[in-house]
């Protein structure tokens, strides 16, 4: 773990930055969860989070979806030729991994920005 510098993380995944990598991917978060990693950039990451809340609000929210997590949803990866199918506690726990990433690079830039000044 001494590679990477760990933005947010929960018990479905992990986003980070890469200490070492190369200059065309130096600003872009990996996001690893369940046996998948993404390589965003944070306006990539934000699409990817309106993704996510839009196959919640659409998609069926049954007993059985989330009572007994049988139900497979779909969700849009950032890029469109790439789709996810997920049971609603996975959509909720990636929703959680994404927005968590998002609120910490947020304040990590108004942290960051304040102490120039």
């Amino acid at each position: 773990m001494d590679d990477i510098n760990t933005i947010y993380y929960n018990d479905f995944g992990i986003a980070f930055h890469w200490k070492r990598c190369a200059v065309k991917d130096f600003k872009k978060i990996q996001l690893v969860f369940r046996d998948t990693g993404l390589l965003l950039t944070s306006h990539e990451l934000l699409l990817f989070s309106e993704n996510i809340d839009r196959s919640l609000n659409r998609n069926c929210s049954c007993i059985d979806c989330i009572e007994y997590k049988t139900c497979k949803l779909l969700v849009e990866a950032p890029n469109p030729q790439m789709t996810f199918a997920m049971t609603y506690t996975e959509i909720k726990d990636i929703q959680d991994l994404v927005k968590g990433t998002l609120f910490q690079m947020g304040l990590n830039k108004i942290l960051s920005d304040n102490t120039i000044k």
